[in-house]
């Protein structure tokens, strides 16, 4: 009878296991439930995401771009900011091959990132490889300062707006956002406040003076340049000769 009675307390026993095994299957099934979830999230934002940046990149294309992060910021700060945007074809030709000579001589030669001005500036421990392409990325989407965050997004965009853009429409929209002097954004607010003349009408001297002050605007003039601005502008000026002899300025003028 004992025997018999011990066989029923365990025969009563198995369906609690069976509710226990129930509940612990149902724990696991919304757990994968909840990682499916996850990953669906991180997938559908990230190609939301990737959307943005195409459409963006593909409408300034044709959109010359309103403002950036910096000249808004600086806009606040400054109460206001000068810039007047103008097409390329209305830029003194001098004043492109310039800006390519001081800041990416090989700009026509790499698709966005100059990995061997990077691998020499790594060797260097400096900073300075970011080509032409990269700044205009910066400048036109994201923030300044150092971050790996923005560095990272910038290797990124940097190859997306190589294929999108024309080398020529880079050029164009370099020319146009950089900042030349305090609250002075783009060549032909440059022009003016230095010199008085449009842009179309920059000497060569003045374009290499122009761009001789790009590293560092806010502590160097065009209009009253040092000793170390106008041999540094004699210098970019035969550099752009060079460029222009070599066949290195072709992929900008037409």
């Amino acid at each position: 009878m004992a025997e018999s009675s011990t066989a029923k307390k365990r025969t009563a026993k198995k369906p609690a296991t069976k509710k226990k095994s129930a509940k612990k299957h149902e724990k696991l099934s919304l757990a994968a439930r909840f990682r499916r979830f996850v990953r669906r999230v991180v997938l559908w934002g990230g190609l939301a995401v990737a959307s943005v940046v195409v459409i963006w990149t593909l409408l300034y294309t044709v959109i010359n771009p309103p403002t950036t992060p910096y000249m808004r910021a600086e806009g606040v700060r400054l109460q206001g900011v000068s810039q007047d945007w103008v097409p390329i074809e209305e830029i003194a030709p001098i004043m492109a091959r310039a800006v390519v000579a001081a800041e990416d001589a090989n700009f026509c030669l790499h698709w966005g990132l100059d990995l061997n001005a990077i691998r020499d500036a790594v060797d260097r421990g400096r900073g300075g490889a970011s080509t032409i392409s990269q700044q205009v990325v910066k400048n036109v989407f994201l923030w300044q300062g150092r971050s790996w965050s923005r560095k990272a997004l910038e290797a990124v965009w940097t190859p997306l707006a190589e294929a999108i853009w024309t080398k020529r429409r880079i050029v164009e929209i370099y020319l146009n956002v950089a900042e030349f002097a305090e609250g002075v954004f783009g060549v032909q607010a440059a022009a003016r406040h230095y010199f008085g003349v449009d842009a179309a009408n920059l000497s060569p001297t003045q374009a290499g003076r122009l761009a001789a002050i790009l590293p560092s605007p806010k502590n160097r003039s065009a209009s009253n340049p040092s000793s170390f601005t106008r041999a540094r502008a004699q210098a970019i000026l035969g550099g752009a000769a060079t460029i222009a002899a070599d066949g290195r300025s072709d992929c900008f003028e037409s």
